[in-house]
């Protein structure tokens, strides 16, 4: 059972570090667009801080919106990868859709092959597969195409309150591919998460800095950051229902 946050700079993959975390999966912009492809100095400056205590596996997505790409933006999703890969992560989350909802066999695979043996997941854009029938065809084409793992909130806003989805997908799975759950995870859900038999629980940990940049930065939202009190919180968490569930602790 691992834990893996979503990180936005360097000290959330050095919070992750502190509390044990497997992996980040580092991204840009989380809070306002649900996570965008980070820079490569951004990527360059977490490895370094990481150093070899925790994976970094950024998201490479270039734009927020939907999942169904131009051949254009999948060009630039396979360059980023191929940067990033060259740069020294540890694996890349991705994801792309049909025009129908379904997985686009295509350009994941041009995504693996530029991943270039590096562990790939898939991201959310699983959660727009619509139905169960077809979400277990998704699963069984990720594998065939060499996805490691499916980040997933079982098709709902919150994992929580996809239970049902994530149990069937875990058990469709059976090991062949890691399913991970996230997606609005709070500390008390973690129990029941790891009850459904997920293979990782994923979540941002985040807190908000105010920090007014006036007209020209975005008005008063602020930043986000890790909270070293909610990653620490969620890890023992994780730890407490793995010992629980008779699995090995993070």
């Amino acid at each position: 059972m691992a834990l893996e946050l979503a990180v936005q700079d360097p000290a959330g993959a050095q919070v992750a570090t502190e509390v044990g975390a497997l992996r980040v999966e580092l991204c840009s912009a989380l809070g306002a667009t649900g996570g965008i492809t980070p820079s490569m100095g951004l990527i360059e400056a977490t490895l370094a801080a990481a150093d070899a205590g925790v994976e970094v596996h950024p998201l490479v997505r270039p734009r927020p919106g939907g999942f169904v790409y131009s051949a254009a933006e999948l060009e630039i999703q396979v360059r980023d990868v191929k940067a990033a890969v060259a740069a020294g992560v540890h694996g890349v989350v991705v994801g792309a859709l049909t025009p129908d909802g379904l997985v686009d066999e295509g350009a994941v695979r041009a995504l693996v092959a530029a991943a270039d043996g590096r562990e790939v997941t898939f991201h959310r854009a699983i959660d727009v597969v619509a139905g169960e029938a077809a979400v277990v065809t998704a699963l069984d084409l990720l594998v065939e195409l060499g996805v490691t793992r499916v980040l997933t909130s079982g098709g709902a806003a919150r994992s929580i309150d996809g239970l049902e989805r994530l149990r069937l997908m875990a058990q469709h799975a059976d090991g062949r591919i890691q399913v991970m759950a996230g997606g609005g995870v709070r500390i008390e859900d973690v129990p029941d998460l790891v009850a459904a038999g997920v293979d990782a629980i994923h979540l941002s940990a985040k807190a908000t800095v105010a920090d007014d940049g006036g007209p020209g930065g975005g008005g008063d939202d602020g930043y986000e950051v890790t909270d070293p009190r909610v990653a620490f919180a969620a890890a023992t968490a994780l730890a407490d229902a793995g010992v629980a569930a008779g699995s090995q602790p993070v």
